[in-house]
């Protein structure tokens, strides 16, 4: 409901809030552009008698005084017999240039304010600012829930270019596109009455004046009085012996040119204030840096709509139905998704066609569709995504209530299958509620809950093996994500490590083809993935790169495996050799910008993209490096590279592990014997990046637990802080 409430508005109004925005953020630069060309006279420095003197000395005929909200003086007088407007330094009273309004901005704001529509115009925008409400409220509140909580919105966001900026953007310009949402619905209401602007009649003119001669204008008690800053406009009188009309911040009054008292004065009412505050508020007019802050937030609208608009198309594609989807009530296998952004799908599709092949009938539907019956069914199995700090993801936000109320059938028996990112603190939690929720309610367990991390095929395949020994049938579950763009490779380079300790590793970089017109290398950063298809293989493998195409190679660092298919054809690969290979961005595994310190963590291949980092570490931000491998004789990987870079101060210190020159001595043993020193770099802030195979990084967990202890910090606690991130396999 709440995901609907953000995309039905954002789908039916994008253009036109798109152009209230841009035309509102082109509006927000006037009162900015005011202030730095007009002299700004501090209070009480000027008062509007001392310049009504200054303007005697330069100006003749003077008939009015105008002073804008952001401080621009314009004075209507004669000249030459001709009636001109000048803006003038409040300081000395000069003129600073003619004054001629812009006609651009005069055509924006027209546009801004009703399309040059007239009244319905004025209605069209006021439904945009409507539709830019419920965007910035349920946008708002998606990101919470995203997020795990309103208390926890400024934790780092992850996800794919589009989902990670769509929501970044959004929390920075939520409480700005909030107020000029909120204000421009007001001064809408107020133009079509159904708020008052607390205008009223002019004040009554005086009944009687003083006798005697004018005073000078600059003798005018009342406007010696009166701040510049405070007056809003001086209405000269045609006959010297008439009123002067004042009209300033605080009300409107007369002003007797023989005493110069202030007459029949009638102050503005809360009502006109609250209206001139919205006023303020929304067009940032004598709040320049509001106006500047409005604008930006303005500017992300469009990018915010694009990049909604992408996701919201990739949603309709991932919902696309499922082919051979039988009737709840007769099938045998019911299959039930919990997605947050539609990839769980996929994974339902390939698991809902493999069975079909096997001969079951399989009925698919979201969690959210859970029903207290299924007549024909034996098995339901469970794939679901975690959303946020361990919350349910959109469709499956009513399955734990659903499961309360409609408690399943004893012989039905489940199996759940989390998907999720380690890098999160509550990696699966929604499964593993699903999983105990399912066991309290009395149904039997086909198998215990199992996870995927980051959408990995090959653990997916894995988990259909198990499931298909326990329901006696051979599932092989070959799913493919979606095609990225293909490239090719051409090694120009491999340099060759491990061979003496049986871990065979090779240092493989490469370039575009020479011979190609136009082809460059694609764009990809230093713990990116590559994805390669090895030659009859089904399934990509992927390796993370230890380069950035600033570099000019495409560089990974990969062992060979006893009988790996994509790891034995790169080692066999020779100098000019070329294979096709796509990017996989990965953001969420980069060193953070500053000048906190960075501990890199790995052991093995994992030093690629580490080593990556520090290769674009141009800025010498403090790096660390603990690594491990076997014997420095044989397998120290980029031995050559990291010696340069610890000379020229890329990296600041290289702390290796070895464990057959001390025996089962490993990085995190070097953690703990360096806990003093590494303790010291988390209370400067450092982030922790880690790389490495499954087993390594839970012994660096463990390790950085009893390290961080006397800090009452854990790695649980960094991760929820954005400082550790992982890329394990």
């Amino acid at each position: 409901m709440l995901r609907s409430l953000h995309a039905i508005p954002g789908l039916i109004a994008a253009v036109l809030v798109m152009l209230l925005a841009i035309s509102g953020a082109t509006l927000a630069l006037n009162p900015a552009l005011e202030h730095l060309h007009t002299p700004q006279p501090a209070a009480g420095q000027v008062s509007v008698g001392q310049l009504a003197g200054r303007l005697a000395a330069h100006l003749q005929g003077v008939e009015r005084i105008q002073r804008t909200p952001s401080g621009t003086l314009i004075v209507y007088h004669s000249q030459d017999g001709q009636a001109v407007a000048s803006s003038v330094d409040p300081l000395t009273g000069e003129v600073l240039a003619p004054y001629a309004p812009s006609s651009f901005s005069r055509w924006v704001k027209e546009l801004h304010r009703s399309l040059f529509l007239g009244t319905a115009g004025h209605g069209v925008t006021a439904l945009g600012a409507l539709a830019l409400l419920l965007l910035s409220i349920s946008g708002a509140s998606l990101l919470a829930r995203r997020a795990g909580g309103w208390g926890k919105l400024l934790r780092p966001l992850r996800g794919n270019f589009s989902q990670r900026w769509h929501a970044e953007l959004g929390r920075l310009a939520t409480l700005g596109l909030l107020l000029s949402a909120l204000s421009g619905l007001y001064l809408a209401a107020s133009t079509f009455g159904l708020i008052a602007e607390g205008s009223q009649s002019e004040p009554a003119l005086p009944s009687a004046l003083s006798t005697g001669p004018a005073l000078p204008v600059a003798n005018l008690p009342a406007l010696q009085a009166l701040d510049l800053n405070d007056l809003r406009e001086l209405v000269y009188p045609a006959d010297p012996q008439d009123l002067y009309a004042l009209r300033t911040t605080a009300g409107e009054g007369y002003v007797d040119p023989a005493s110069g008292a202030l007459l029949s004065f009638q102050p503005y009412d809360a009502t006109h204030h609250a209206y001139a505050l919205l006023y303020q508020l929304h067009t940032g007019e004598g709040l320049w840096w509001l106006g500047l802050l409005l604008g930006s937030c303005a500017l992300s609208v469009p990018f915010m709509s694009i990049t909604g608009l992408l996701l919201w198309w990739r949603r309709r594609r991932a919902d696309t139905p499922i082919r051979d989807n039988s009737p709840a009530r007769s099938a045998d296998c019911i299959i039930l998704v919990g997605s947050e952004n539609h990839s769980t799908w996929g994974f339902a599709r390939t698991l809902q066609q493999t069975l079909v092949a096997a001969g079951r009938k399989v009925h698919s539907a979201p969690m959210n569709q859970l029903q207290s019956n299924y007549p024909m069914a034996r098995e339901l199995l469970i794939l679901s995504a975690t959303h946020g700090d361990g919350d349910a993801p959109a469709s499956a936000s009513g399955f734990l209530s659903r499961l309360g109320q409609h408690p399943l059938a004893p012989e039905l028996k489940f199996a759940v299958l989390g998907f999720g990112d380690r890098q999160f603190p509550r990696f699966c939690g929604f499964a593993e509620q699903v999983q105990t929720a399912l066991a309290a309610s009395g149904a039997q367990p086909l198998l215990p809950l199992d996870t995927i991390n980051r959408q990995s095929p090959q653990e997916f395949q894995r988990w259909g093996r198990a499931l298909g020994q326990t329901l006696g049938l051979e599932l092989d579950l070959q799913h493919q994500a979606e095609a990225l763009p293909s490239h090719c490779l051409e090694l120009v380079e491999s340099v060759a490590y491990g061979a003496q300790v049986q871990a065979p590793t090779q240092i493989l970089r490469f370039k575009a083809p020479t011979d190609r017109s136009g082809q460059a290398l694609p764009e990809f950063q230093a713990g990116d993935l590559v994805g390669i298809l090895p030659p009859g293989g089904q399934q990509p493998r992927f390796y993370s790169l230890a380069s950035s195409r600033a570099d000019g190679v495409l560089e990974i660092c990969v062992r060979k495996h006893p009988g790996g298919l994509c790891s034995g054809f790169l080692h066999d690969l020779q100098p000019g050799a070329r294979i096709q290979g796509f990017i996989q961005p990965n953001p969420q595994f980069r060193p953070l910008l500053g000048a906190q310190p960075v501990i890199l963590i790995g052991a093995g291949t994992g030093i690629g993209p580490l080593a990556g980092f520090i290769r674009g570490n141009r800025a010498r931000q403090p790096m660390h490096l603990y690594w491990g491998g076997r014997d420095p004789a044989s397998d120290f990987l980029y031995e050559p590279e990291l010696k340069g870079y610890l000379a020229d101060q890329r990296l600041t210190a290289l702390r290796a592990a070895f464990s057959q020159v001390q025996e089962h001595f490993y990085v995190q043993d070097r953690l703990l014997a360096d806990a003093l020193a590494v303790r010291r770099l988390m209370e400067k802030g450092a982030q922790v990046l880690v790389c490495g195979s499954r087993d390594m990084a839970k012994g660096v967990m463990q390790a950085l637990d009893e390290v961080l202890a006397p800090l009452n910090l854990s790695v649980l606690t960094l991760k929820a802080q954005g400082r550790y991130r992982e890329d394990v396999y």
